[in-house]
């Protein structure tokens, strides 16, 4: 009796795997049939995530100065000398971040509608590696403003750090550039994202329909899925039509 059940249960896990592969040919077969329709679908939500992208989204700019840090007007061979302006970069990331920087260059650039907190989201400063330099990004959606503000920073926060830290000013190596290409948001990369997200939308659409498309189309599905046999079958006038066409063009 256990080896009848166990012999009908592997049944039916035979049967369950083959309708999960024919299901899955079948797929297959709906997303190869409209291929075309996927792919116009992925390149018309490509267009119009990068026509959003240029016309409605506000693009931003990025100018970048660079810091050297110093911890005393020697000869940069000094080993001790080299170990205290590396940990002194901390330090100065902290201040060039500080409120009294920010307000001075808010002053002396005579920008009103900006606060210091604003200006603060605007400001990246990051120290490569092993070395003594600070690199000051600000990032804004005009790239003049975007360099003044960097450039601006830069002397402000040199002065300060002079001044509160009593050692020599920190000395500007690279002043901010003007920028003529945008830093964000990405037109390819966006257009590229619409472009999968049309693609994989209209697949799932074509699949899903595909699944649940329950209408019998040939012989051997009458007699998977209605267990009976095929008496006769009908041709497509359609298919007769392609046929003649066929015949009379090679003769």
């Amino acid at each position: 009796m256990d080896k009848i059940k166990t012999d009908f249960g592997e049944i039916l896990d035979d049967e369950n795997q083959d309708e999960v592969e024919i299901d899955l040919l079948e797929i297959l077969k709906a997303l190869k049939k409209k291929f075309l329709l996927i792919l116009a679908a992925g390149l018309l939500a490509g267009c119009i995530s990068g026509a959003f992208t240029h016309f409605m989204l506000t693009p931003s700019y990025k100018s970048t100065s660079s810091m050297l840090v110093l911890s005393k007007e020697t000869t940069l061979t000094s080993l001790a000398d080299l170990q205290l302006g590396s940990s002194l970069t901390s330090d100065y990331t902290v201040l060039l971040n500080s409120t009294p920087v920010l307000q001075q260059v808010i002053e002396n650039l005579g920008l009103k509608d900006i606060s210091d907190e604003d200006l603060r989201k605007k400001i990246t400063v990051e120290n490569p590696s092993d070395s003594r330099i600070l690199e000051i990004t600000v990032e804004d959606a005009d790239p003049v403003l975007a360099k003044k503000l960097v450039d601006e920073i830069a002397d402000v926060a040199s002065d300060f750090i002079g001044d509160k830290m009593e050692v020599i000013p920190p000395k500007i190596i690279e002043e901010g550039k003007i920028p003529v290409v945008r830093s964000s948001p990405s037109l390819k990369k966006n257009m590229l994202l619409g472009l999968i997200f049309g693609i994989f939308v209209c697949s799932a659409v074509v699949a899903v329909y595909a699944i649940m498309d329950d209408t019998l189309k040939t012989e051997d599905d009458v007699i998977r899925y209605l267990d009976t046999s095929v008496l006769a079958s009908v041709p497509d006038r359609k298919d007769y039509v392609n046929y003649n066409k066929r015949k009379g063009t090679r003769r």
